[in-house]
C-alpha cells in the first residue's frame, strides 16, 4: 500500500483554498495529509487558518529589494525537503518560484481562468476576472496545473467551468469560479494521492479509476 502523500500549502492571503482543501482531505477519505503551510506574508490570514486547523505553519518572508528569487526559492525548497514533501500545492501564493529538478511534476497551482486564456504575470484574482468580464467571454471557470518556471504555464491537470452572467462583477463572478475551485483543488490532489496522474511528454495522463479508489466530489 502506497504511502500517505505529504502535502505543503503555500499561501500569500487568507488561505481559503487552504481551508477547503483541508477539510476535503478529510470529509472525502483522501490518502494526503497537509504537512506544512508556508506562507510568504507574516500578517497574512492564512496563518490563522492553519492554526485553527492544527496545521503547522512557517513564515518565509519575500523582500522585493532585498532577495532574489533563488535565495528565496530556495529557503522555501529546503524548508519542504525538511519536511518530507511529496506534492506542494500553492493557493493564493502570489510569489513566482524557481522549482528545482527534483520537485519537477511535484507541484499544483490552481488559477482562476480555463489556461491558456487569462494567465501571465499580474494575472491574479480581480485582474483575471476583469479581464474575463472585458473580452465579453460567456464561460470562465478554473485550472489545476502542474506549476513549471512560468507563470500559469505547466501540465493541466483539472479544468472545470462556470457561466459568465450579464450582469456580473468581477467580485460576483470570482465567486463562482471559487466554487470551481473548491471541488478542482482535492480532486486534484486526490487523483495524486490514489497514483492516478502521470506527466508524459509534457501533458497530465489520468489512469482509470480503480473499483474502491475515494475521490473528492
Amino acid at each position: 500500500m502506497a504511502a500517505t502523500l505529504k502535502v505543503a500549502v503555500l499561501v500569500s492571503g487568507g488561505g481559503r483554498s487552504l481551508e477547503n482543501l483541508a477539510i476535503a482531505i478529510t470529509h472525502h477519505g483522501i490518502d494526503a495529509e497537509i504537512e506544512e503551510v508556508i506562507s510568504s506574508d507574516p500578517g497574512a490570514y492564512g496563518l490563522e487558518r492553519a492554526r485553527n486547523l492544527g496545521l503547522p505553519a512557517t513564515t518565509i518572508p519575500r523582500d522585493r529589494t532585498g532577495m532574489s528569487l533563488e535565495a528565496f526559492s530556495r529557503r522555501v525548497f529546503e524548508q519542504l525537503d525538511r519536511r518530507g514533501i511529496d506534492l506542494v500545492c500553492l493557493a493564493g501564493f502570489l510569489w513566482k518560484l524557481a522549482i528545482p529538478a527534483p520537485y519537477r511534476d511535484r507541484v499544483l497551482n490552481i488559477h482562476p481562468s480555463l489556461l491558456p486564456a487569462f494567465g501571465g504575470q499580474g494575472m491574479y484574482g480581480h485582474h483575471v476576472h476583469e479581464a474575463v468580464l472585458a473580452a465579453g467571454c460567456k464561460v470562465s471557470g478554473c485550472t489545476v496545473h502542474f506549476a513549471d518556471r512560468a507563470y500559469d504555464e505547466g501540465p493541466i491537470l483539472i479544468q472545470r467551468p462556470c457561466p459568465v452572467a450579464l450582469n456580473d462583477t468581477p467580485t460576483s463572478l470570482a465567486a463562482r469560479v471559487f466554487e470551481q475551485e473548491c471541488i478542482a483543488y482535492p480532486e486534484a490532489v486526490g487523483l495524486i494521492a490514489a497514483g492516478r496522474v502521470n506527466v508524459v511528454d509534457g501533458l497530465a495522463e489520468i489512469s482509470p479509476d480503480n473499483p474502491g479508489t475515494p475521490t473528492a466530489q
